[in-house]
């Protein structure tokens, strides 16, 4: 038979949490990529990482926090650890390919659609493989056409990120491109769930009993939230980071204050002395 499917178990408050973790972990990335390009003497490395952990970690968040509030009537819900697992590394490293294209290739045409389209192709793979780690006594089905919009979302809503990573530069204008950005990767997850049915087993004999889905996934998500913290923290503490300005000229020192300023060749004529 089929299952009643609730996404929304808690009403709003897993969709805002969600949204909030999807723009933490989009703000992060893009300042830390925006650092990456002001200064060349900073490690590009080390910068476009973060910001890749930082994008990822935050997409999957959002995805997880967004299905604890996943219900379905009839039987119980839960996770298969290695799988979920999996999806984190998987948002993670894609993210980090699309993200290392743009910040060494810059954001031509073809650079920026090969880029966001395996991002967004991996964000997408990420959000299914999720799904997968699910576990419950029925089959889950999709509907293909709703499928198939979720990954359009996700490939534009990529695509715009990393656009915006390479060409905004000032504080506020990457915050609203973070708020942009959460809410194409939101759409992009309720797209998804949308398309989803359950086709339960029958159940007569007993229930298909189980854990409940915050008994793993809440002590899963901390791991991926302090990371978001941790970053947090080094983009509070760079100001250039946070500016989103190119490092000014360096100021003449002292010595070259104390330097006298050189006389011009020429001199006034004296003044005539007077006759006596």
């Amino acid at each position: 038979m089929d299952g009643t499917v609730d996404g929304f178990r808690y009403g709003a408050v897993t969709p805002v949490a969600a949204y909030l973790m999807a723009c933490l972990g989009g703000a992060l990335g893009l300042r830390c990529i925006v650092r990456s390009l002001l200064d060349a003497r900073s490690w590009k490395t080390g910068w476009l990482a973060l910001g890749a952990v930082s994008i990822g970690c935050g997409i999957w968040t959002m995805h997880f926090i967004a299905m604890i509030g996943f219900h379905v009537e009839e039987t119980r819900v839960r996770y298969d650890a290695a799988t979920t697992v999996l999806s984190l590394v998987v948002a993670v490293a894609v993210v980090g390919v699309g993200v290392f294209i743009v910040g060494h290739r810059g954001t031509s045409g073809a650079t920026l659609a090969v880029a966001g389209s395996v991002t967004g192709l991996g964000v997408a793979g990420m959000h299914y493989l999720g799904m997968a780690a699910m576990r419950l006594n029925g089959e889950v089905g999709y509907d293909p056409v709703g499928v198939a919009l979720s990954v359009l979302i996700a490939i534009g809503a990529a695509t715009a990120a990393l656009w915006a990573a390479v060409t905004i530069r000032g504080f506020l204008t990457s915050l609203g491109a973070s708020l942009v950005m959460g809410v194409a990767v939101s759409g992009m997850h309720y797209t998804g769930m949308a398309a989803v049915s359950v086709h339960v087993h029958d159940t007569t004999g007993g229930t298909w009993a189980g854990d409940s889905p915050t008994s793993l996934l809440l002590p899963m998500l901390l791991g991926p939230v302090v990371l978001l913290l941790l970053a947090g923290v080094v983009v509070m503490f760079d100001p250039l980071l946070v500016l989103g300005e190119r490092p000014s000229p360096r100021r003449p020192g002292p010595a070259a204050d104390s330097v006298a300023t050189p006389r011009p060749a020429w001199r006034e004529p004296a003044a005539p002395t007077s006759e006596r």
